[in-house]
């Protein structure tokens, strides 16, 4: 656990717990998974990003999502943040093709509300409960999407937990997703005691594809639940 006086940086076990991720549970048929940690053009800008918002000892809220999706954190390896909310919300150029992802979108808009991304990332660190994502025949796959997928990779998703847990303690964490991410998360933890409450939140994707005139009360609904338990 990461202690002030420790001598090690966030930044630090942040990536080093993302280097070491080899799941070796059986995907299932005609499923693939996203690792860009083992891309090196890749693994440079992640370094760059966390060196850049976690270079401390400070101690922040977790927001835990499902997995990466394919044109998010799949191509930059940094959660719900595109290569074009890379560059021009994070400061880090990037030669990716500049696609846009929905759920980065809105993240993004809740990032520059709540003061820009190196006053949100002092206060947040988001992952997923799969740090790595998952495609079948192509497209973006849950982890629970597929139910051979859901079973097999259940104890790879306590192990990321566990790890991340280990970088500092906190009582409280966020869970994007209201539905299906949300039901498994808190079976999880009644399991294995991770958080004494996980607080749901409207998933970014579902809030972009389905209620998208109502953004902006949407982003002020993530403020408002965010400040509650600011540390």
């Amino acid at each position: 656990m990461i202690g002030k006086n420790s001598g090690t940086t966030q930044a630090n076990a942040i990536l080093h717990f993302y280097k070491q991720l080899e799941p070796k549970f059986d995907l299932g048929e005609d499923i693939q998974i996203m690792n860009p940690f083992n891309n090196g053009e890749v693994w440079k800008l992640v370094q760059l990003f966390y060196k850049k918002f976690y270079n401390d000892a400070h101690r922040r809220i977790f927001i835990f999502g499902i997995n990466p999706g394919r044109f998010g954190g799949g191509i930059t390896g940094i959660p719900f943040t595109d290569p074009i909310r890379l560059e021009d919300e994070c400061g880090i150029k990037n030669d990716f093709r500049k696609i846009g992802e929905l759920s980065s979108v809105f993240v993004y808009e809740v990032v520059k509300a709540y003061g820009g991304a190196q006053k949100f990332y002092r206060d947040f660190f988001i992952t997923a409960l799969s740090p790595l994502g998952f495609t079948k025949n192509g497209i973006n796959l849950n982890y629970y999407d597929d139910k051979h997928l859901l079973r097999n990779s259940e104890s790879f998703i306590i192990e990321c937990i566990r790890q991340q847990r280990s970088i500092y303690s906190a009582d409280i964490c966020f869970c994007l997703g209201e539905g299906t991410n949300y039901k498994i998360f808190k079976k999880l933890n009644e399991k294995y005691e991770f958080f004494k409450q996980i607080i749901p939140l409207p998933h970014p994707r579902w809030i972009m594809q389905y209620r998208r005139k109502k953004v902006n009360e949407f982003v002020k609904l993530y403020l408002e639940k965010l400040a509650a338990v600011k540390m």
